[in-house]
């Protein structure tokens, strides 16, 4: 009698599956966004200057240029980039090393970027850097079309200096989310990474808030118009008579390094101080808030601090409530920091 074994097949997968770096050198976690394929470090200004060494897990038998451990420096100009090749060898991915290390915290969305296939459209800093996202990467997976008008968050000219602004509007469900019970997307922007992959299994959860914070803030000013859609739903979709949309924006600064998302940004017992804007009703021209910063009684204040901005044309629009038409622009936005 004769028996044969065969070969396992190689292993297709040509994935970074986690990045490690020495906390010491990190102001918040290492974030790996596998639907655009960055990687985004949080560095110290000591680690940006001397370089790091990432120790990188990849899928089975996967290999990758340059090697894990391989010191990595950062000129400014050059993209730094992994390429990975299954064991296989039929796959590979390449994924670009995106690095946060704030300076500034004025933001005015003069510049913006479109995703390459899904084409909904993102603000970014100096360089290309991107800082803010948004529910857009959720949406594209319902099936809207693959233009930047067709998304809930978007640039437009209307700004406050007649440039360029934010522009969030709360739009219908498609037909494949109505299927999940999602009726309406609300337009929103804020601080922080959209984690795709949580995207249908726990929405709340993939809104992950904030970036890393030197300092304490004082106050957060900026500009912002509004004007809500004419009927207010529920998450069933049914009319509310008597109930009016309005908008929400406020800023949080958090003790970090893990971010906060939907289901805590409220009432996380790691918030240190919050800056909320009260009036949320319709503001025919743009109207200017500075809104102080409130301090929680006997917060304690870590290391590792983290802020967010969030922006929303419906303010219960993480519960899939609101009015299809509401529309949010929001333009030059500021942390004031403490002298």
């Amino acid at each position: 009698m004769q028996g044969c074994i065969k070969d396992a097949p190689q292993n297709p997968e040509a994935d970074i599956e986690s990045v490690t770096v020495d906390p010491h050198l990190l102001t918040g976690n290492v974030f790996i966004d596998q639907i655009n394929r960055t990687i985004t470090l949080n560095l110290t200004n000591e680690a940006y200057d001397s370089g790091i060494s990432p120790v990188l897990t990849l899928s089975r038998g996967a290999s990758v240029k340059p090697a894990s451990g391989t010191l990595i420096k950062f000129d400014g100009d050059q993209e730094i980039v992994y390429d990975v090749t299954s064991e296989s060898g039929e796959n590979t991915k390449r994924y670009t090393v995106k690095v946060v290390n704030i300076g500034h915290w004025d933001f005015a969305f003069q510049n913006w970027a479109s995703h390459p296939t899904d084409k909904y459209e993102y603000p970014v800093e100096d360089a290309g850097l991107q800082l803010w996202s948004s529910g857009n990467p959720g949406v594209a997976l319902s099936g809207v079309p693959a233009r930047s008008d067709a998304y809930p968050t978007r640039s437009t000219t209307d700004g406050y200096l007649g440039t360029k602004a934010a522009e969030l509007v709360t739009i219908k469900g498609t037909p494949l989310s109505e299927l999940i019970g999602i009726r309406l997307y609300a337009g929103s922007l804020f601080l922080g990474n959209f984690n795709a992959s949580q995207a249908m299994l726990n929405p709340l959860a993939a809104t992950e808030f904030g970036e890393p914070y030197k300092g304490l803030p004082k106050s957060f000013t900026g500009y912002y118009k509004y004007s809500a859609g004419p009927d207010f739903i529920n998450k069933a979709g049914q009319v509310q008579p008597g109930v009016k949309d309005k908008c929400s924006i406020y800023a949080v600064l958090f003790n970090g390094p893990d971010r906060l998302n939907a289901t805590n940004i409220m009432n996380s017992d790691r918030i240190i101080a919050r800056a909320d804007l009260q009036d949320g009703s319709d503001k025919t021209n743009f109207t200017r808030f500075d809104i102080p910063f409130v301090y929680k009684q006997d917060a304690s204040i870590g290391k590792n601090l983290m802020m967010t901005i969030v922006t929303s044309s419906s303010a219960e629009g993480d519960q899939y409530r609101g009015a299809i038409g509401s529309r949010l622009v929001v333009d030059s936005l500021r942390i004031v920091p403490l002298l």
